[in-house]
């Protein structure tokens, strides 16, 4: 792993240090984060599943019913049948936060009072299979709207679990072990240089020592040489 290219000098080491600290930290928390996005998201993948499995029996039914109706009912009477619905649904799309994440939550309600109240015929030139098949689409309405929600809520949490997985092997298998790299060979630097000064304030103090002795001997020498002349 390559090392940072910074100047090995103390200030730098505690600064790197500092910076691992918080880089450990964060990349323990990342994936805390990964791990409880992925509990969720195979929960909701489980739900999905279901979900959709009961949207598309149902669906089935309804398009069963819608072509029994087409086949024993006149194309102008099925038409005017559907032409003027009777009830609508008003949608409301609103967020909520899953680790971070914002995800869509859709509500509905009907435009009248009557939930039930949405065939916009009477019985009397329409079969049973046309009423079955508006029944369950008014039944399974709420699910599809739910459906939805889970699947966008999937796609959203995969995406983030993505970057969050990047951001982990970023920082687990490059940024981290920098750092670590550069930590070391800056405290190898450190120590070298304190070697190296180490070496020169001997060699200072043992040249001081030699100059010390060489003096006492010159004044030695001068001290015999005037007693012998005095002699």
């Amino acid at each position: 792993m390559a090392r940072l290219n910074v100047n090995p000098t103390r200030m730098v080491l505690t600064s790197l240090k500092k910076r691992l600290k918080v880089a450990v930290k964060g990349h323990k928390m990342l994936k805390d984060k990964r791990d409880e996005l992925m509990k969720q998201f195979l929960e909701l993948a489980r739900e999905n599943k279901s979900l959709r499995e009961q949207v598309e029996s149902y669906l089935q039914n309804v398009y069963s019913n819608f072509v029994i109706a087409s086949a024993v009912m006149s194309t102008e009477v099925l038409e005017e049948a559907l032409m003027y619905p009777k009830q609508g649904v008003a949608i409301d799309v609103r967020n909520k936060n899953v680790m971070s994440v914002d995800v869509p939550v859709f509500d509905f309600k009907t435009t009248t009072d009557d939930a039930s109240n949405i065939y916009p015929y009477g019985f009397a030139n329409t079969s049973a299979e046309l009423d079955n098949a508006i029944e369950n689409l008014s039944e399974i309405f709420p699910e599809m709207l739910k459906l939805a929600a889970v699947e966008k809520e999937v796609q959203l949490l995969a995406a983030e679990i993505e970057k969050t997985r990047r951001r982990v092997n970023a920082l687990e298998y490059v940024m981290i072990p920098q750092f670590q790299e550069t930590i070391k060979y800056i405290q190898m630097k450190l120590d070298e240089n304190e070697r190296g000064n180490q070496t020169r304030l001997m060699k200072v103090k043992d040249m001081m020592i030699q100059e010390i002795i060489e003096e006492k001997q010159a004044n030695t020498n001068a001290a015999l040489d005037e007693y012998s002349q005095k002699q």
